[in-house]
């Protein structure tokens, strides 16, 4: 068989590539997996009473500021991740803004509250729970954003399933303000971030299981 008749075999029926596939999955698998998460925390947990009044402060939005910017950077590493050999370029730079400006802000706090305040600051009043509630709350956005991987074609397994993993839990997070009770940035920079690592390390372990070809 002569090379251009392979060329044109190979060829036939072939269809052009969708170059809007990624953003779709994504859009969907984001607005399911946010959809299912809210719902959780309604019937699960229930949305706190004074929400309305909370709503009104700047240090409730400063609260859902971390998720959501950690998500933006997330769903950026996702998104390239998917492609084949595709890499997270600065995505990572992105997810750890909001990190460093919350340790910053928490670190503030600390230094000038009084000493006996410091440790209530850090532990609140649900740090038992809240971890486990931020990873159970990831879950309907965690099968989302891996079914939204899943058909695509990501070559970097583990660190696309860590990327998922994130983009779940900061999206659940998100969620999880409607309910949570705390207002200390000490409390976030410890507690939500540890709740937004266990399904991002979750993702990074089963990604070569769930997203292999």
């Amino acid at each position: 068989m002569k090379t251009e008749d392979l060329i044109s075999l190979l060829a036939t029926g072939a269809a052009p590539v969708d170059r809007h596939v990624v953003a779709r999955r994504f859009c969907w698998a984001l607005i399911a997996g946010g959809a299912g998460s809210t719902l959780l925390v309604s019937l699960v947990f229930g949305v706190r009473p004074d929400l309305a009044t909370v709503a009104a402060t700047p240090v409730f939005w400063f609260k859902l500021a971390l998720p959501f910017f950690i998500a933006l950077g997330a769903l950026f590493a996702t998104t390239r991740l998917a492609r084949p050999a595709g890499t997270p370029g600065m995505a990572w730079a992105a997810v750890a803004w909001p990190v460093v400006a919350v340790w910053i802000g928490a670190g503030a706090l600390l230094w000038f509250a009084a000493p006996d305040a410091r440790l209530p600051l850090v532990m609140g009043q649900t740090w038992r729970v809240c971890p486990f509630n931020i990873a159970l709350l990831s879950v309907p956005s965690f099968i989302a954003v891996f079914w939204a991987l899943r058909g695509l074609a990501p070559t970097r397994l583990r660190t696309a399933g860590f990327a998922g993993g994130l983009l779940a839990s900061a999206t659940a997070t998100l969620a999880y303000c409607l309910h949570c009770p705390e207002m200390s940035a000490p409390f976030w920079a410890f507690w939500y971030l540890l709740g937004m690592a266990i399904p991002a390390a979750l993702g990074a372990w089963l990604g070569p299981k769930l997203l292999r070809w």
